[in-house]
């Protein structure tokens, strides 16, 4: 099981860090309409067949995300 909501964490963590999602998109080096699709669940970020693998050896899958001492 996927225990993060990878979609919402983008957008909780556009909010606090002042951001758009245009702004991410250029960033990274890609359109608003790509990062959209991920916030809106419609492209996954995370394989569906990498979360059944570790599923079948007895795993969860938790992304952790921490914030690089830089951007404080």
């Amino acid at each position: 099981m996927l225990k993060n909501n990878i979609e919402l964490d983008v957008k909780v963590k556009c909010i606090e860090g002042g951001t758009t999602q245009a702004k991410v998109a250029e960033i990274v080096g890609t359109t608003p309409s790509y990062v959209s699709r991920i916030v809106n669940g419609g492209d996954k970020v995370v394989n569906k067949t990498f979360v059944s693998m570790m599923e079948a050896l007895g795993y969860d899958v938790r992304l952790v995300y921490e914030e690089r001492e830089a951007s404080k």
